[in-house]
């Protein structure tokens, strides 16, 4: 599909042939308006002027199809171009879940966790059956829950049970979710979250780092996968979250990004002590704007379920480069001329 606003003409001087329309148009009437005249004059005299003037009305259809078809066909000698909207490849998306201490907040019914579970479930079953799914998990540090997997039923079973822990490390989320779409980058996560944890002083590693093909790749260009982070935007430990969110760019993975909760944020309890944890926004649109990706809010359970229906839609259709339409505006209107010669043939016998 293609929004009208890109469509552009290589030959504009082929649109002079439309001028021809009109003359058509006159020829079919002078055609027709004699036939027509006495026609209903004989119709008229024989009390079925109803049928004739149905007659008229599906000629007049039939002729407006064949004119329709002559404009497109006319239309595609001119070598039209448009921006297209096409389902794109996508194999493989990465889940990334906080599972910290904050998800228990209730400012989402029943707490944030909980709907965010129930969400993802949903998103799960509405996508197409070939699509690999991988989900991480974050809290403190982050783990590989469930490697990436067609298999629904291992998904739903990997989304059961899973514990809410202290701390949230969402650039050591990152990172795992990006070497496991790209597993022969190079990428090492481990390697990255231990010197993100050594800190600045660390001594440099012996050990020279592995070598990789790997170049730079333009931002979003990666089009056979993404990353979901959901959280509520509070990352306080492993490495830097913009960093991560770079070296996704790098490569051209999008992360999309689903802020849970609200600003005001919620009360809980953690150790004895009460505490307000407030969504984050701020991070989660730079994560998203950095790799091309879309940030998404989420302050009621409704927004989750549409959040994931729109992030299903975003991923599946990608913008494509000018493209010549030639082809299909030709075969619309060779259709259209043959949706009207077959009404005519049908209602009259004849082509008329």
């Amino acid at each position: 599909m293609f929004t009208f606003d890109t469509l552009s003409i290589q030959w504009p001087f082929a649109l002079y042939l439309l001028a021809l329309v009109p003359l058509f148009m006159f020829l079919y009437w002078r055609s027709k308006s004699p036939v027509s005249s006495v026609s209903f004059r004989l119709q008229q005299q024989s009390g079925k002027t109803t049928q004739l003037r149905h007659a008229k009305r599906w000629q007049l259809v039939s002729a407006l199809f064949v004119l329709l078809g002559l404009c497109a066909i006319l239309l595609a000698m001119s070598r039209p171009r448009a921006v297209l909207y096409v389902p794109s490849r996508l194999d493989t998306i990465m889940i990334a879940i906080d599972t910290s201490g904050s998800m228990r907040a209730d400012d989402i019914k029943p707490n944030r966790f909980d709907a965010t579970i129930t969400a993802v479930k949903q998103f799960i079953e509405n996508q197409p059956p070939q699509l690999r799914i991988g989900i991480v998990t974050i809290a403190s540090t982050a783990a590989l829950r469930q490697a990436p997997t067609s298999d629904r039923i291992t998904l739903m079973q990997a989304l059961d049970n899973i514990p809410l822990q202290p701390g949230s490390a969402l650039g050591s989320g990152i990172v795992i979710a990006l070497a496991n779409l790209l597993p022969g980058s190079g990428i090492d996560a481990e390697k990255i979250i231990t010197e993100s944890e050594q800190g600045p002083s660390a001594k440099p590693s012996p050990t020279p780092p592995k070598e990789t093909n790997q170049v730079n790749l333009e931002p979003g260009s990666n089009q056979s996968m993404a990353i979901m982070l959901i959280t509520d935007g509070q990352s306080n430990m492993g490495p830097d979250v913009l960093k991560m969110a770079e070296l996704a760019a790098n490569h051209g993975v999008k992360i999309h990004t689903v802020g849970v909760g609200t600003t005001e944020g919620s009360v809980i309890q953690s150790q004895g002590m009460s505490m307000r944890v407030r969504l984050d926004e701020t991070s989660l649109k730079k994560i998203a704007n950095g790799t091309l990706g879309e940030y998404y809010l989420a302050t009621k359970p409704e927004d989750l379920k549409n959040i994931y229906d729109s992030l299903g839609l975003t991923i599946r259709f990608e913008r494509q480069h000018l493209t010549e339409i030639t082809g299909p505006v030709m075969s619309l209107g060779l259709l259209l001329i043959a949706l009207g010669c077959g009404i005519s043939f049908s209602r009259f016998g004849r082509v008329i």
